[in-house]
């Protein structure tokens, strides 16, 4: 069980601090978010519709990065 405290004590850090940094750079790139290519984006009268799949794909990349750097 101590290990599992370390691991989130961990993960709560990283999150706290990936957490500021965007909320502190957000602003100066653009509207915070952004789209990257290849994100759907599909828009008619009132009706919008989003999904970055490009954009979790990315995430998803980086996390399998940091974690496979991290593992023991």
């Amino acid at each position: 069980m101590e290990f599992a405290g370390k691991g989130m004590m961990i993960a709560g850090l990283f999150l706290l601090v990936s957490g500021a940094l965007v909320w502190w750079l957000g602003p100066r790139f653009g509207s915070g978010g952004g789209f990257l290519p290849g994100d759907i984006s599909f828009r008619r009268g009132s009706f919008s519709f989003q999904f970055p799949i490009v954009t979790c794909l990315v995430i998803s990349i980086l996390f399998t990065l940091l974690m496979r750097l991290f593992r023991k």
